[in-house]
C-alpha cells in the first residue's frame, strides 16, 4: 500500500530540504506533497520520480507512529551523559583508545561492502572511487593512530631556563572532553570518520552529527557506530537542520566542522556563546596555473583526476578555475577535449566511472551558473544536462567574465572555467583578488615560477605538478586559511586539534633565590639583571658572588 511521509520525515530521508520546496509549487493544495524516490534503472544509474511511495531508508515506520523528536532537552541530556562517561576516565586510558581504534579498524574491514553501496546509493561514487577516497583513506588513518598512538601521548621533554634552574618541563597532551564532529555529505564516510579517530585518539568522548544530504551513509554510521564502538562515549546523531541546532546549543569542548563557509559562521558563532573552540574544514576557489614547458597529457590527466575523477568536481578541494596563457590554452583545450573522451567516452552522462551530483537543489544550482547570460556562450566543451540522472557532462568554458556568479561563488561541480593572461606572474594578481583557497595547484618546471607561487600564493595546501595528493600525505596538515577554514588534521595533527597541550613544569626544593622575595633591595634588582642577561661569564660571576662593575 503507497503511503505519503510526513514532510518532517521526508527532510531526514530525502536528498535535501530544497527539492520539498519545489515539490510544494507542483502540489500547492497537498499539505504533504508526494516524495522523490531513486528507482534504480539498469546498470545502477539513478533517476528521480515522483511517487507518493514511502522512501527506501524509512520502510520500517508505520503511518501512525510519531518519529521521536531530538531538541534541546534532548541534547542537553546527550551531552550530560556523555561528560559523566568522560569525567568519570573512562576515555583517557590507552587501552580504551585502542579498542575503539581497533573497532573502527574492524568495522571498515568486515562491512566495506556495506560502505561502498551506501556512497553509491548516496552519489552513485564508482566502486573504485569509494574504494580509494573513502574506504582506504579511512582505513589508512586508523591504522597510523593504532601504530602511532603510545607516541603520540607520551609527554614531550622541554627546555628549561636558567630562570627556573634546576627544573625539567614537558608538554602533556590531554583530551578536551566531550567533542562534537559535524560532517558533510560529498565525501561522507570518509569526512565522518577521519576527525572521529582524531577524537577518539586523543581521548574524548564524540558526538558525530552525519550530513541529512547523503542519507544512506547517515543511517549506516547510525548502525555501525552503536555495533562496534563504546555507546557510552560514543555517539551519532542523524538529522538535519533542528537537530544541528539542538546539538550547538549546547556546550563543547570542541567543534569540528567540515562544509561551506555559511554554516562555518553559524557554527562559530554559536561556539562563541561557550568559548568552545572550532577547527571549520571549509572550501574555496581552487586555482591551477597552467605553463607551457610542462608534460602536457600528464597535466591534463592528473587535472581531470582532481577534478571530474573526484566526486565529480564536489569536492572542496577540487580544480576550480584553470589559469594559463592566451597563447597556450588552445592546445590545454584540445588536449582536455581527448583525456576527457578518453576516460568517460563520447556521452559522459552515460559513464559509470563519474559520480553523480548529490541533489537537484545542487543540480539547479549548477545549471543556473551555466545558463547565465555572460556564460551559456563561453561553454567549448560539455555542457550537457540530465536531470532525471542528475548528470552534468564534464564542461570547460573560456574566458568567463570575473564578475559572473561561476567565478564569484566555489563551483563545487563539474564545471571548469578557463582564463587566459598574457603571461602567468598575471595568474598571482588574479588568484589574490580572491579569498585565500583550500588548495592551490601550479604545473610548471620552471624553479623560479614554483619558488614564486609558494611564497607568494596563500592557500590552506598546495601541490606542484598534480592536483589532491596532498591530503593523503599524514605528514602534511590538512586545514584552510581564511575564508577556506581554520585548523588542521590527518595523522597526529588529527590528535592534536582535539588535545589540550598542557605544560607542565617540575621543581624541587633546591636552588632556592633570596632575590626572588621582599624585601626588595638595589642588590637584588641588579642580581636579578644580571641573572636574565643571557651572559654566562657575569652570571657565573653573580652566583660566585662577584660583579664585572
Amino acid at each position: 500500500m503507497m503511503r505519503t511521509l510526513s514532510l518532517e520525515l521526508f527532510h531526514i530521508c530525502s536528498v535535501d530540504g530544497g527539492y520539498t520546496r519545489s515539490l510544494r509549487n507542483q502540489f500547492p493544495k497537498q499539505r504533504n506533497p508526494p516524495l522523490p524516490i531513486p528507482v534504480l534503472k539498469k546498470r545502477k544509474r539513478l533517476r528521480f520520480t515522483h511517487s507518493s511511495f514511502i522512501c527506501s531508508a524509512t520502510l520500517a515506520v508505520m503511518p501512525d507512529e510519531k518519529k521521536k523528536v531530538f531538541d534541546v532537552e534532548s541534547a542537553a541530556s546527550l551531552v550530560k551523559e556523555l561528560r559523566g562517561s568522560f569525567n568519570a576516565g573512562k576515555t583517557k586510558s590507552y587501552e580504551w583508545r585502542i579498542a575503539q581504534l581497533k573497532g573502527i579498524e574492524k568495522m571498515i574491514d568486515e562491512r566495506e561492502k556495506d560502505i561502498i553501496e551506501a556512497l553509491h546509493e548516496d552519489l552513485s561514487k564508482p566502486e573504485l572511487e569509494a574504494f580509494v577516497s573513502e574506504v582506504s583513506m579511512s582505513k589508512g588513518a586508523c591504522k597510523l593512530a593504532l601504530k602511532e598512538l603510545g607516541h603520540w601521548m607520551k609527554p614531550e621533554k622541554a627546555k628549561t631556563s636558567m630562570t627556573t634552574y634546576p627544573s625539567s618541563a614537558e608538554i602533556v597532551s590531554e583530551p578536551l572532553g566531550v567533542v562534537l564532529v559535524i560532517s558533510t555529505w560529498n565525501y561522507p564516510f570518509l569526512l565522518s570518520i577521519d576527525p572521529v579517530i582524531g577524537a577518539i585518539a586523543a581521548g574524548n568522548a564524540v558526538v558525530l552529527k552525519p550530513s541529512e544530504i547523503a542519507p544512506a551513509i547517515s543511517t549506516l554510521l547510525s548502525k555501525l557506530l552503536e555495533e562496534y564502538l563504546d555507546n557510552s562515549s560514543i555517539r551519532v546523531v542523524e538529522g538535519a537542520v533542528a537537530e544541528t541546532t539542538a546539538l550547538l546549543e549546547q556546550k563543547w569542548d570542541k567543534i569540528f566542522y567540515t562544509g561551506s563557509p555559511r554554516v562555518g559562521r553559524i557554527v562559530m558563532a554559536a561556539a562563541a556563546k561557550h568559548l568552545t573552540p572550532v577547527t571549520l574544514e571549509l572550501g574555496g576557489k581552487c586555482p591551477v596555473v597552467v605553463d607551457s614547458n610542462v608534460n602536457l597529457q600528464v597535466a591534463v590527466r592528473r587535472i581531470i583526476a582532481g577534478k571530474w575523477a573526484c566526486n565529480n568536481g564536489q569536492a572542496c578541494i577540487a580544480p576550480d578555475y584553470v589559469i594559463t596563457t592566451k597563447d597556450f590554452a588552445p592546445k590545454l583545450i584540445d588536449v582536455l577535449r581527448h583525456e576527457l573522451e578518453e576516460f568517460f567516452g563520447k556521452n559522459p552522462i552515460e559513464s559509470e566511472d563519474m559520480s553523480r551530483i548529490v541533489s537537484v537543489q545542487h543540480f539547479k544550482r549548477l545549471t543556473r551558473l551555466l545558463d547565465e547570460d555572460e556564460v551559456s556562450d563561453k561553454i567549448i566543451i560539455g555542457g550537457q544536462r540530465d536531470e532525471n540522472q542528475l548528470k552534468i557532462a564534464p564542461t570547460i568554458l573560456v574566458d568567463v567574465p570575473e564578475d559572473t556568479e561561476i567565478m564569484k561563488e566555489e563551483i563545487f561541480g563539474p564545471l571548469l572555467p578557463i582564463l587566459t593572461v598574457e603571461n602567468l606572474e598575471e595568474s598571482f594578481d588574479v588568484i589574490n583578488s580572491k579569498s585565500k583557497p583550500l588548495a592551490a595547484y601550479l604545473f610548471s618546471e620552471n624553479k623560479q615560477l614554483q619558488k614564486d607561487f609558494v611564497n607568494n600564493i596563500s592557500s590552506g595546501g598546495m601541490l606542484i605538478n598534480d592536483t589532491i595528493l596532498h591530503l593523503t600525505v599524514s605528514s602534511l596538515p590538512f586545514g584552510g586559511v581564511g575564508e577556506s577554514g581554520m585548523g588542521s588534521y590527518h595523522g597526529k595533527f588529527s590528535f592534536d586539534t582535539f588535545s589540550h597541550k598542557k605544560a607542565v613544569l617540575y621543581r624541587g626544593f633546591t636552588g632556592e633565590s633570596p632575590a626572588r622575595y621582599p624585601p626588595y633591595t638595589p642588590g637584588k634588582l641588579k642580581l636579578l639583571k644580571t641573572l636574565t642577561s643571557g651572559n654566562i661569564v657575569s652570571i657565573l660571576l653573580a652566583l660566585l658572588g662577584f660583579s664585572k662593575d
